[in-house]
């Protein structure tokens, strides 16, 4: 079927109604300065029903979303919820009303623990400790892997992920919405939230499920609305679709396929040699004899469960964490270990990191402004900004890369997630490095956007530059990379040849299992040769 041709008045005879759907959106409008992101839109979901919401970085989701929350306000448009018309003024509201909600950009209190912000979440009928003794059931139940005391700002982006999820399931909502549920679950990890999801759904929990993930919204979801500029552009059953149908449905046509690359490498550019580094904090992983090489024009990548080291390790690549000795941190031979980010910067290392606003980016600050944090010439004699150069960079970078913003005026927390991304990480190609480190490259981005990007960083790699990908999705990593390393418990396996990894195998090693692997181990030139 084609889902371009599917009219509205047939998704009935597709998706046998319930008497009284869960929720139903009639009209939603909602405007801002520079742009309509919802405009007259309709939705209808059933009890029980795990619909997804499909569109391209800036097609209006994830206001939606947050409308249906409680968390924005519409400007125009009615909804319904269990058959009665209902304001949701507030996420209280929308929580009162079985409503519940992941973020894709997380709610989370730092310097709480888990436990703490979870029970924030839930209300006050409920103690502390029984929040705990709850929090430890379900992450035992759905293996999801969370201590309760641990504060939320020792977490990787992966493991917040996973407390937000929790949060959700343990306030029982009768409708659950998921904003990019998975996009740093691994494999397993999201097979274990799907399987999840299903209980929920049978039980009468209905989900709303945003995702760029063609194939999960196809093996996971009955019914899927597609988002285009803001309006739906159809509604499918992704269960009889293909991805190339849904592509086409979602951003007009199919995205592109990345062209195969001869690899021409040239000199080691990063070496870390016996990296043994201590944790800075009780719940941090040791960081123990890691090893790793990035030669010019070849990307790297390394794989992983959230949580194993990766925090720790880029932190210490970055130079914001400088105990490292010095040769244990080469940049084309020269040791780093005591350089800040700033003098690692000078010689060529840029650093994209996985969080986009605080880290990333500076939330508050225009798209051009944020360009200062890597374009030192920018500022001229006396500190004077040249702020002309600035917005032009802004908005070269802007089409080169496709995002979708008010301009380079436009603040960085005001894009979407996908278009904040492509921005980042377009203004680190940009810059030419020697040494690209980056972290999730693709989080949250549509199909398109992430050909795109992981393009980019494949026409960098051609260029000489040497590309280190730290990343929890194996599908991005087996597109661009040459090699690999898995990371578990602090420590980092040999070097593993693309053509040799598998999603079976990467993931045994993900376990900290290559030692187990039988009748081979893996060199850095990729070569296999028999075990002693």
């Amino acid at each position: 079927m084609n889902p371009k041709k599917l009219p509205e008045t047939m998704t009935a005879a597709i998706f046998p109604a319930a008497a009284v759907p869960r929720l139903q959106l009639t009209g939603i409008t909602k405007r801002y300065p520079a742009v309509v992101a919802n405009s007259e839109v309709a939705l209808r979901v059933e009890p029980g029903e795990i619909h997804a919401v499909l569109g391209e970085n800036g097609a209006g989701k994830s206001t939606l979303m947050k409308i249906i929350y409680g968390a924005v306000r519409p400007d125009a448009g009615s909804m319904q919820v269990d058959g009665q018309t209902v304001v949701i003024r507030n996420p209280q509201q929308a929580l009162a009303l079985g409503i519940g909600m992941v973020f894709q950009h997380f709610n989370l209190f730092d310097t709480l623990t888990v436990a703490e912000n979870v029970w924030l979440g839930l209300g006050k009928h409920l103690s502390l400790p029984e929040v705990s003794r709850r929090i430890s059931a379900t992450t035992q139940e759905y293996d999801l892997q969370l201590e309760p005391a641990r504060p939320v700002h020792t977490l990787s982006v992966g493991e917040r992920q996973r407390v937000e999820i929790v949060r959700a399931l343990l306030s029982k909502p009768r409708l659950l919405i998921l904003d990019e549920p998975t996009s740093v679950l691994t494999p397993q990890a999201a097979e274990n939230l799907f399987s999840t999801l299903r209980q929920l759904a049978a039980r009468g929990c209905s989900i709303l499920y945003i995702s760029h993930k063609l194939h999960e919204i196809r093996a996971l979801c009955t019914a899927c609305t597609v988002l285009r500029g803001g309006k739906v552009r159809g509604v499918c059953d992704p269960r009889q679709e293909s991805n190339a149908s849904l592509s086409r449905l979602m951003i007009g046509a199919e995205p592109s396929a990345l062209e195969p690359r001869a690899v021409t490498l040239g000199a080691t550019v990063l070496e870390v040699r016996d990296l043994s580094l201590a944790r800075e904090d009780q719940f941090g992983v040791d960081l123990q004899h890691v090893a790793l090489t990035v030669r010019a024009g070849e990307v790297v990548g390394i794989a992983g469960v959230s949580g194993n080291g990766q925090k720790e390790l880029l932190y210490v690549l970055s130079g914001e964490d400088t105990r490292a000795a010095a040769a244990s941190i080469r940049v084309e031979g020269q040791g780093v270990g005591p350089l800040n980010p700033a003098q690692r910067r000078a010689l060529g290392l840029h650093f994209v990191p996985e969080e986009r606003l605080g880290r990333g980016a500076v939330p508050t600050l225009s798209l051009a402004h944020n360009l200062l944090l890597t374009r030192k010439n920018a500022v001229g004699r006396g500190g004077w900004l040249h702020l002309r150069a600035l917005q032009a960079q802004a908005a070269d970078l802007m089409a080169r890369f496709g995002v979708k913003a008010g301009g380079p005026h436009a603040a960085a927390q005001s894009l979407s997630g996908g278009n904040l991304q492509k921005f980042i990480v377009g203004r680190e190609i940009a810059a030419n490095p020697r040494l690209l480190i980056v972290s999730q490259p693709t989080w949250g981005v549509d199909v398109g956007a992430a050909v795109q990007i992981r393009g980019e960083i494949l026409k960098l790699a051609d260029s000489g530059c040497a590309v280190l990908v730290v990343s929890e999705e194996l599908e991005e990593l087996f597109d661009v990379c040459d090699r690999l390393y898995v990371m578990a418990r602090g420590q980092m396996s040999p070097s593993l040849p693309r053509a040799h990894a598998t999603v079976a195998l990467v993931g045994q090693w993900m376990s900290g299992l290559w030692h187990d692997t039988a009748g081979t181990a893996l060199t850095e030139t990729g070569a296999p040769h028999a075990q002693a």
